[in-house]
């Protein structure tokens, strides 16, 4: 009995002064596995108890157990100061210095259209427009008939279209957004002020200055005694707005369907000042957009009596603003996402 005591003390002293000397978990974790397992020297000293007397038998397994719990306690106490050490360790090697200037992350900004678009959104938006949206997938009935014209009109020629069935198409331009919105408004709630951006599909051969799918804003306004001066007018705070404060717009006759009177709308040339240069092929002005007055018929299509009311309209491509504006020679550029390209355009702060 005395050799079995003397040899469990023996194993305490040895497996806590291991514990003691265990600089990190794993070898901690061996520890305990060496003394404590199924394998371990303190269950081989326990196996020699069944040559013990019934009376000596329990004394050495209350001491065996005395011991297993010694131990159990020193691995589990000096596990928590492992732990601890290396999650201190941990903290001094990742702590970051919050004094340092951080690392520069690129921030993307609205492609250079968007910003047109948006310019000329927020500046109708300031003089009373609503912006409204509508399908690219349009009727035929609002897209051409509604704009007068009918069936087999030659002025159908002009827009060549992406047909998708005879009477459902992609749409040519946004003014069946025009024509929706006619439908629906209720006059006697005030005015109809209106401006409708969105992408436009015409079967064209892409080139420097052409495209398949390209960007138009059209705007309308229905009210009571609207003018061709109420137009002009329009116009002229739009160009000075995005072209520059000297810039001078003349209005030229023209024809369009869905307006009568119809004009082209020219600017003075943002870069010569009128005097004549390569921009303006040495004209002085620039060609921007269509506008006129809204046509009866049109009108009259929509439900509206055009004996009370008339009105004005206007469209324009953002894709050739900008390419006015930024001198760009090539809308394929806007569609080709080189980022060179298109890191020239940052948004103003």
């Amino acid at each position: 009995m005395m050799d079995l005591k003397a040899k469990i003390e023996s194993l305490k002293e040895e497996a806590l002064a291991k514990v003691a000397a265990s600089e990190n978990l794993d070898v901690l974790n061996q520890v305990r596995v060496a003394y404590l397992g199924k394998k371990g020297p303190l269950t081989e000293v326990l196996r020699g108890m069944k040559d013990l007397s019934a009376e000596e038998r329990p004394k050495v397994g209350a001491l065996a157990n005395v011991v297993r719990d010694e131990i159990t306690t020193m691995l589990e106490e000096k596990k928590t100061t492992l732990e601890m050490k290396k999650i201190n360790e941990a903290l001094a090697n990742e702590a970051i210095d919050v004094t340092l200037p951080g690392s520069y992350v690129s921030v993307g900004q609205p492609h250079v259209l968007t910003q047109i678009i948006e310019e000329i959104e927020d500046l109708f938006i300031g003089m009373g427009y609503e912006v409204i949206e509508g399908p690219e997938v349009e009727e035929d009935r609002y897209n051409f008939e509604m704009m007068n014209l009918p069936k087999d009109h030659p002025a159908r020629d002009m827009q060549d279209t992406f047909y998708i069935t005879e009477e459902i198409l992609l749409r040519t331009h946004t003014s069946p957004v025009q024509a929706r919105t006619m439908e629906k408004h209720d006059f006697t709630k005030g005015p109809l002020k209106m401006i409708s951006p969105g992408r436009v599909y015409r079967r064209d051969s892409d080139d420097a200055t052409h495209s398949h799918q390209f960007h138009q804003i059209e705007g309308l306004v229905i009210d009571k005694n609207i003018t061709m001066s109420d137009l002009k007018g329009t116009l002229e705070v739009f160009a000075k707005q995005l072209f520059g404060a000297d810039r001078e717009i003349r209005l030229r006759p023209s024809y369009f369907p869905f307006t009568e009177p119809s004009v082209e709308v020219d600017v003075s040339c943002f870069k010569c000042g009128g005097a004549g240069c390569n921009v303006c092929k040495h004209t002085g002005w620039i060609e921007i957009l269509g506008a006129g007055v809204v046509h009866p018929n049109v009108l009259e299509m929509a439900g509206i009596d055009s004996s009370v009311y008339g009105g004005f309209a206007f469209g324009m491509g953002p894709d050739r603003v900008a390419m006015l504006k930024y001198g760009i020679d090539d809308i394929r550029h806007f569609y080709q996402n080189d980022v060179r390209f298109l890191n020239q355009f940052k948004v103003k702060e």
